[in-house]
């Protein structure tokens, strides 16, 4: 079994595990949701000291700095992830409400029309891998995990390239460039929502121990706040041009 969605590579070395309760389906369902919820609520109320006049960045910068050092924790040691997860939750809420709240600032109704399609996205991949319409195979896998280090790779670059004043062209401009590879962008994203729901099937099915699901709930929520931030890039590239 192989994943694009670098937060889940660590499932793959769990398999085969033996002892103590197991991780279930439904388990795993929950703990989603329940750290949806969780980076909802923190969102929700970097938005509200937003709307107040505040200055957020300060939070914006600690939920960022912060999020990133507990996700590389939950990664390398998923046993942690049921205190991790929820702790990388409430720290990239703080961030995702102040982007958020910086681009609704800019555009009216952005956030709402980023949050129906990533809601409408998932749902509907979600459905499809249900209904047996996607097959997930070992060459879409790795189709997909390439792609998916190619994006990583470019923003890394261009992050690079901004402490010299450069920018990688097209990356963040609204040409029709642009925009095409913000929609390649999303795609890629998408479909790695696919591969999180096969392989939490899969090691539902597997008997993995009983803290994956709050590392697969984890690894699910760092792939829609990926989904989200990029259709929101998107729009506001589509709103520059009107």
């Amino acid at each position: 079994m192989r994943t694009a969605n670098p937060t889940m590579k660590s499932l793959e070395k769990n398999i085969g595990y033996a002892g103590g309760k197991r991780m279930t389906l439904m388990g795993a369902v929950h703990k989603s949701f329940l750290l949806l919820f969780i980076l909802v609520i923190s969102a929700g109320a970097t938005w509200y000291y937003a709307a107040q006049g505040d200055d957020v960045t300060p939070m914006m910068l600690i939920g960022a700095i912060g999020g990133l050092i507990f996700a590389l924790i939950t990664s390398f040691v998923p046993k942690a992830s049921p205190v991790t997860a929820p702790v990388y939750a409430v720290l990239e809420g703080m961030f995702v409400g102040g982007i958020s709240a910086y681009y609704a600032s800019l555009y009216d109704g952005i956030v709402m029309q980023a949050v129906l399609i990533t809601m409408g996205i998932f749902l509907g991949l979600l459905l499809v891998y249900r209904s047996g319409l996607i097959k997930v195979t070992q060459n879409f896998r790795i189709g997909v995990a390439a792609a998916t280090l190619g994006v990583f790779m470019v923003y890394l670059i261009s992050f690079v390239l901004g402490f010299f004043g450069l920018t990688v062209p097209f990356l963040h401009d609204s040409s029709i460039i642009g925009i095409i590879i913000s929609l390649v962008i999303i795609v890629i994203a998408a479909l790695n929502l696919v591969l999180d729901f096969d392989f939490i099937e899969y090691g539902a099915a597997h008997g993995l121990p009983k803290h994956m699901e709050w590392y697969a709930g984890f690894a699910l929520l760092v792939t829609l706040v990926w989904l989200y931030l990029e259709i929101l890039r998107l729009l506001s590239k589509l709103n520059s041009r009107s």
